[in-house]
């Protein structure tokens, strides 16, 4: 009797081993006949990115027009722009927090890029704010997203302002830098009108690396924002 169970637990020991051999095996085969599928041409094969549009024209065109009416010597004196600033001030959510969640979408749409929520620095008691509360959105766009937004933005989402007769020149901060108003958020055809739960504006600034604002009126000329040509920009004296 002693000896007829050894025997059959051997058996079953023998079996159960190879059960597991055999699912690994199956396993291991699958593994390997799973990645042989996919093809070696797609494996991490980097695809061509195209520069922005309007870098290449900057490049081409622009900086030697500016060197020539200004004339520079050295393309490190040239002006050219250097970031663009996206602010949306929402004194609504001091009361209702969860505004800012779709203005931060909407940008995130809008700018191709992650929003960054802005806190209060202090409290002010008469408007019920307290320190450290978020009221607004910010985002900085440069390099690639910067020249992208800035084409889109003179191309397509200034065209559809209404009544829209040019842009000022007195809005030059005395060091070379362009702020303005956007008063609603549509006329960037990345948002959709139905699904907009408030209609709000931003600020959005030009920051160019000359610290002259007529070289950097002449920079964004070139790079197609629609100024009104009457008007000249004031230049702030230090």
């Amino acid at each position: 009797m002693a000896t007829k169970e050894t025997k059959s637990g051997e058996k079953g020991a023998k079996g159960a081993q190879t059960a597991k051999s055999g699912k690994s095996g199956k396993g291991g085969k699958g593994g390997e006949k799973g990645s042989s599928m996919i093809p070696t041409s797609h494996q991490g094969a980097a695809l061509p990115v195209l520069p922005p549009r309007l870098r290449e024209y900057y490049a081409k065109t622009v900086r030697p027009r500016l060197a020539a009416q200004f004339g520079l010597t050295n393309t490190h004196q040239v002006p050219q722009l250097e970031k663009i600033v996206l602010n949306v001030g929402m004194g609504e959510a001091i009361k209702t927090p969860k505004v800012l969640d779709a203005v931060v979408d909407e940008l995130a749409v809008i700018s191709g890029q992650k929003p960054v929520r802005k806190k209060a620095k202090k409290s002010i008691a008469n408007f019920g704010l307290r320190e450290g509360q978020e009221i607004g959105v910010c985002v900085t766009l440069r390099g690639v997203r910067m020249w992208e937004f800035m084409d889109r933005f003179v191309q397509t989402a200034l065209p559809r302002v209404r009544d829209f007769r040019g842009l000022s020149t007195r809005s030059f901060d005395g060091r070379g830098n362009y702020s303005m108003g956007v008063k609603e958020q549509m006329i960037f055809p990345e948002i959709n009108y139905d699904q907009v739960e408030q209609i709000h504006g931003m600020d959005i600034t030009f920051v160019t690396t000359t610290d002259k604002d007529d070289q950097a009126l002449a920079l964004l000329r070139e790079l197609g924002m629609p100024f009104r040509g009457d008007e000249k920009p004031i230049v702030v004296k230090h």
